[in-house]
């Protein structure tokens, strides 16, 4: 029920992690790594809670909006192109309590401020992110 609620936003209060460096020796809670994709894979595909569309709005626009982020949030000419390409069939979770540092299956693509981040599943490097502040 709360899913499914109009005025519920999803999101997450994990950390930003890395499986190199310092941050490799850490021990996050497997949403650090997972929590969108448990999202998609649980409580869309496989519990069938909200439905796709939904949850993909409740991610991204509806707390874009919520924070004043005008340019992000939507792909729409003159937005930000931040982009995760998933399939919805193979998202999952896969990072856990013992082994914290996995990344999430089914995502081929990230791009972030319209650059690849992730591609074909492989990091290439690039970190065009920044921090963003409530407008």
């Amino acid at each position: 029920m709360v899913l499914r609620h109009p005025l519920v936003m999803l999101g997450s209060d994990g950390s930003a992690m890395a499986p190199v460096g310092r941050a490799a020796q850490a021990r996050p809670h497997p949403r650090s790594y997972g929590a969108f994709a448990r999202l998609l894979a649980y409580y869309v595909r496989e519990r069938r809670a909200i439905d796709l569309a939904q949850a993909v709005r409740k991610m991204t626009s509806m707390p874009a909006d919520q924070m004043g982020l005008a340019d992000r949030g939507r792909i729409a000419r003159g937005k930000k192109a931040d982009l995760v390409v998933f399939d919805p069939a193979r998202v999952k979770d896969e990072a856990t309590f013992e082994q914290p540092h996995q990344y999430a299956s089914g995502i081929p693509h990230v791009i972030v401020n319209g650059v690849f981040v992730v591609e074909n599943g492989r990091h290439t490097g690039a970190k065009p992110g920044r921090a963003l502040r409530r407008a």
